[in-house]
């Protein structure tokens, strides 16, 4: 029995892949199975950021072992090459805390590099991190995921859906962030309410979100043999090395 698992920040991302999965929640850890000819799949997700990430990791490893680890989420574009909405194999992970660099599995050279932040990344942060790092997108839980599966022993991969495109002009995320990684919506909604400027960025962003996650489900659906609702994915060109 080969074990996989997948690893995101939110439910939003994972909702087209876990349609009709097995769910539970374990120590505020949504969780979701399936199982297919000899493949069992996992996956979780906690929230955002390095401690949500490791949690739900620490929660999936408690099932028994695993043969892959996938890091699956949004992500952030740093130039304009990786359109917000598409889904994007990553060739590896750069920790900005700590300079530290994983490898994805099976990476090619045309595949993209991704850095991971302990902050959600303004349009200038962006643009720093495409010119220093030689990176094409940002996130803010894969290095520490990939960290985990290093010191294990068990091979990495990274799949990322851009819900945010190079360019957009957005609110400052950060602040809205809970200790525990979760987006304090009611408080976003408050702040840009009265803010109608910001409204036409946020209804594309939550419009690519959604692309992302479909597509994102599509890229993983291709790779990992699971039964899925391939129907609802957007399987053209936005599926993308």
């Amino acid at each position: 029995m080969t074990r996989i698992a997948i690893i995101a920040a939110l439910p939003g991302e994972l909702k087209p892949l876990v349609r009709g999965w097995q769910h539970e929640r374990h120590l505020s850890v949504d969780v979701w199975q399936t199982r297919h000819n000899n493949v069992e799949c996992f996956a979780a997700c906690r929230g955002m950021g390095t401690a949500a990430a490791i949690q739900a990791f620490s929660v999936l490893e408690k099932k028994g072992k695993l043969d892959m680890v996938i890091s699956a989420g949004w992500a952030g574009a740093l130039h304009a090459d990786f359109e917000a909405g598409k889904a994007y194999r990553v060739a590896g992970v750069t920790d900005l805390r700590t300079g530290e660099r994983y490898v994805a599995a099976d990476a090619t050279d045309n595949d993209p590099w991704l850095v991971t932040s302990p902050r959600v990344a303004d349009s200038a942060e962006k643009r720093r991190l495409a010119a220093e790092y030689g990176a094409g997108l940002v996130d803010m839980e894969a290095a520490a995921i990939a960290r985990l599966a290093a010191m294990r022993g068990i091979p990495f991969e990274c799949v990322k859906g851009v819900s945010d495109g190079f360019g957009e002009n957005l609110p400052d995320f950060n602040r809205f962030i809970s200790r525990q990684g979760q987006l304090r919506l009611s408080r976003l909604l408050l702040f840009v309410l009265p803010r109608p400027w910001c409204w036409p960025a946020l209804i594309r962003m939550g419009e690519n979100s959604k692309k992302a996650s479909q597509n994102l489900a599509g890229l993983l659906l291709e790779n990992i043999e699971i039964p899925g609702d391939q129907s609802n994915q957007n399987g053209d060109s936005n599926l993308s090395r």
